[in-house]
């Protein structure tokens, strides 16, 4: 048996041109552009040991008359081609326009002229159940011009005129083949691209890393969605375009499933799959039916709302045209495929029998996060980054790792302590790592811009800050009545020293449209920890200045990123002795969360005790005021907070107990 196959390299076609070697004498040719030679090795391999025997590749282009098989190649294939399968199209949604009526129309045209010039004894043309467009109702195999009116997408109608061509053209008997939305292979899971229900597995996945699989959600109910393993569009297609049945010819043939299930029953089959939570209640998107177009049009025509919409559908990587096929209206009728199918074993799986293959597959292979740079080489490659207060405890640990990496144009750090920026020079050079150093006070108006100048003119500008640089102060209000002093330097530091150099470095960012500002924040501004008022009102000054600045360059591509890091073993606390008992982070640990910022770049790094702290302020404030009296209480102030000498150290029994359930949190 003779056959040509056009899209033999695509998802289907591979699969198909495999299962015809396994007829015996059979012969393949296959179209292969020119460029694509390359390719002919691999596909080979995956056909098996004989194919360089039996595949024969011609050289084409589907965009080109005859699909631009050389006259002599014609002539040689006149009269030997049983099967020709025409398989080679655009098979996705979100195409231009153009893209669909070159591969799928003229594509189609040029096939035919082909299949007719060579004398192919039977043409088969994959179509798909795009043909039906969006005709509300059952549609069947023998229906086709019905759909006329309901061909509202540039997929839907190019499907159907390449299909109406063949019907009109081909001089010998054809075969169509409808197939429906096409999954990965029921036994391995593979598949070659993002199409139909992988859209959502994006947001799938976000559940699952946000919620515990036993917490019931909010999902949306809508039409049935057709779906279908590749194995079986091939299983099927092989075997009903070898029957011999001639009744068979000039027919349709629908490869779906006989009994779809709506996109909520679906979502759940995958979202079991992946461990995520369950849509428990799902809400049918036909409610939302009784809103006027009008107003729906209005409303998403709305600058505020129409960025909100892209950004998350951006994030998520939904096209936008996906979302119209939620309330999908067609039913699809495959009693001739089952026909035809009747006393083999070709039947479409059960989708809750496969899944866990399919979402496994993606996970490994196709979740576009996996092609994206997360490693801190890739992220800081060609950039000045620069880390105030980075010649001791955290900054300098991250000033290390970041220069470890070894891509950076520049790894920059500044401190106001002469002997410390020679400590980190030498400890960089005993690393075998190039950090520059400045000295430089943020506190200084004066100096704080020379500095900045200073970047501009030997580094040209920053790419990232890390507002690094601190000052804290653990003392009761009842021991700071005479100690106003104690506020003013906290915010000279923490707040005003943090914007005087953001804002110095701004509009570089600005201008070059690029930027990444990292704030290093405070759990206690989520705990509102006591003896820390100075502190924490500073840093909360500064969070909510990050909050209103990264509203407004959201769009010139610079990031925001607030920490709130929890207790770190740094120089800054240590004159408080009593937390040389109490659990905290080393300023290796601190340095990672600053790493992931830059790698990630969310709007916030904080512990999940940091968080249900900011949610018990919020939902209980009484009880938020106890706890943390009560750790008030506990504790005490230090000798050296109350301006006396030789401080007791040894934390009780209760206060190592609550120190470590409260792991990190200022006491």
């Amino acid at each position: 048996m003779t056959y040509f196959v056009t899209g033999a390299s695509g998802f289907i076609g591979k699969r198909l041109v495999r299962k015809l070697l396994a007829r015996k004498n059979s012969t393949v040719y296959f179209l292969i552009r020119a460029e694509s030679k390359k390719k002919v090795d691999k596909l080979l391999a995956f056909w098996g040991e004989d194919a360089a025997k039996r595949c024969i590749p011609v050289v084409g282009d589907l965009a080109k008359p005859f699909l631009g098989v050389h006259p002599n190649d014609r002539a040689k294939l006149k009269g030997k081609i049983k099967h020709f399968f025409h398989l080679a199209a655009v098979y996705d949604m979100t195409a231009s326009a153009e893209d669909n009526h070159t591969a799928n129309v003229l594509g189609t045209e040029h096939a035919v002229a082909l299949a007719n010039e060579i004398k192919a004894g039977l043409f088969h043309h994959m179509s798909s159940i795009a043909v039906a467009g969006n005709y509300e109702g059952v549609f069947r195999e023998d229906m086709f011009d019905e759909a006329k009116d309901y061909l509202d997408h540039p997929y839907m109608q190019t499907k159907h005129e390449s299909e109406a061509y063949v019907r009109e053209h081909c001089t010998m008997p054809w075969r169509a083949y409808r197939p429906a939305i096409v999954l990965g292979d029921s036994k391995t899971g593979e598949i070659d691209k993002i199409d139909g229900p992988y859209y959502f597995f994006k947001l799938l996945q976000r559940m699952r890393s946000m919620l515990p699989p036993w917490m019931p959600t909010i999902g949306i109910e809508g039409g049935r969605v057709n779906m279908v393993p590749v194995d079986f569009v091939v299983d099927a297609t092989d075997h009903i375009a070898h029957s011999a049945d001639k009744t068979l010819n000039k027919r349709a043939f629908h490869l779906t499933d006989p009994a779809p299930l709506r996109i909520g029953d679906s979502l759940n089959i995958f979202a079991r799959a992946a461990h995520a939570p369950q849509m428990t209640m799902r809400i049918n998107a036909a409610l939302f039916g009784f809103i006027p177009q009008s107003v729906m049009k209005g409303m998403m025509a709305l600058p505020p709302v129409r960025r909100i919409k892209n950004a998350v559908m951006k994030d998520l990587g939904i096209p936008d045209d996906v979302l119209g096929f939620i309330n999908y209206p067609v039913r699809f009728d495959c009693r001739d495929t089952l026909k035809a199918l009747e006393g083999t074993k070709i039947a479409v799986p059960e989708l809750d029998t496969y899944a866990a293959r399919l979402w496994d597959y993606w996970e490994r292979n196709l979740d576009p996060d996996l092609f994206i740079d997360r490693t801190l080489k890739g992220q800081v490659e060609g950039k000045v980054i620069l880390i105030t207060g980075g010649t001791s405890g955290i900054g300098q640990a991250t000033a290390l790792k970041i220069a470890e990496a070894g891509s950076a144009k520049a790894v920059i750090v500044c401190g106001r302590d002469q002997e410390k920026i020679d400590e980190t020079l030498k400890l960089a050079k005993k690393r075998g790592v190039k950090i520059v150093a400045y000295s430089a006070d943020v506190s200084d108006e004066v100096g704080c811009a020379e500095f900045a100048k200073k970047l501009h003119e030997n580094h040209g500008g920053v790419d990232i800050l890390v507002n690094n640089a601190g000052r804290s102060i653990r003392r009761a209000l009842e021991h700071s009545y005479d100690r106003f002093h104690d506020f003013e330097r906290t915010m000279q530091v923490n707040y005003f020293g943090a914007l005087r150099i953001t804002m110095a470095l701004l509009p570089h960012m600005s201008a070059q449209k690029r930027g990444h500002v990292i704030n290093i924040s405070s759990i206690g501004v989520l705990t509102n920890a006591p003896r820390f008022s100075a502190y924490v009102a500073s840093k909360a000054a500064l969070d909510a200045w990050t909050r209103c600045a990264s509203s407004e360059y959201s769009d010139r591509g610079i990031s925001f990123t607030t920490i709130n890091m929890p207790l770190v073993k740094t120089p800054m606390i240590a004159p408080t002795k009593i937390y040389n008992n109490v659990p905290t982070l080393e300023p290796d640990e601190a340095a990672d969360m600053i790493i992931r910022a830059i790698v990630y770049k969310p709007v916030r790094i904080a512990t999940r005790l940091g968080v249900f702290g900011q949610v018990l302020h919020a939902f209980a404030p009484r009880i938020a005021q106890i706890v943390m009296n009560t750790s008030f209480r506990m504790f005490g102030d230090s000798d050296a907070a109350k301006g006396k000498k030789n401080e007791v150290v040894g934390p009780s029994a209760d206060q190592l107990a609550l120190s470590n359930l409260m792991r990190g949190i200022h006491f």
